[in-house]
């Protein structure tokens, strides 16, 4: 992996993100952006198995369709089409109406996509399975829980290595849906 796509990736999304933070912080969203690329770094450390040039960039810009004015066009003249379609595959499609549909939609053609793109998703999940903000129901933080057991389920043979990492932090999350008592609040929000 060359130092070059790296930083030209993460330029660009730290642009696209600037006023981005991470749900429920103060942090800047690209906390997030690189907590993702981390879990991606230490498993092509593990196995060697993928692009890790393809597969890092898939992550940096994972979200930049789906939280920013990014277009897929704007990728694919920066970074090429394989780019692009790859963060057009993790990207949810808005018109759907309901959030588990939409991740479901998502999961159909992220396993059309190379290895890398379910990499960079079940990275995604595990970089979000923290502790989740306080005013999150038990249903919801259940629902959370059940979304990333289907994530998994469904990109099952991408990578050993965050498969076994997200089995992980899917059991630990769910400990926090007996832990929280605050108010009620819809998934879909």
């Amino acid at each position: 992996m060359t130092q070059e796509l790296y930083q030209n990736a993460m330029k660009y999304a730290g642009e696209k993100h600037a006023d981005q933070k991470v749900p429920g912080t103060n942090a800047n969203y690209l906390l997030h952006i690189s907590n993702v690329a981390m879990e991606v770094l230490i498993a092509y450390q593990i196995e060697q198995s993928f692009d890790i040039d393809y597969a890092i960039q898939v992550a940096i810009l994972h979200d930049t369709i789906e939280d920013t004015n990014a277009t897929y066009k704007e990728i694919s003249e920066k970074f090429g089409v394989q780019i692009a379609d790859g963060v057009l595959a993790l990207t949810k499609d808005s018109t759907i109406e309901s959030k588990y549909e939409r991740m479901l939609d998502s999961l159909t053609r992220i396993k059309y996509m190379p290895t890398e793109v379910g990499i960079v998703k079940l990275a995604d999940r595990i970089t979000n399975l923290q502790k989740p903000p306080s005013h999150w129901s038990f249903d919801k933080i259940g629902k959370y829980a059940i979304e990333a057991k289907s994530i998994l389920e469904n990109l099952n043979g991408s990578n050993e290595y965050l498969e076994n990492r997200l089995d992980e932090k899917i059991n630990e999350y769910e400990d926090y849906s007996t832990k929280n008592v605050d108010a009620p609040e819809d998934i879909t929000s």
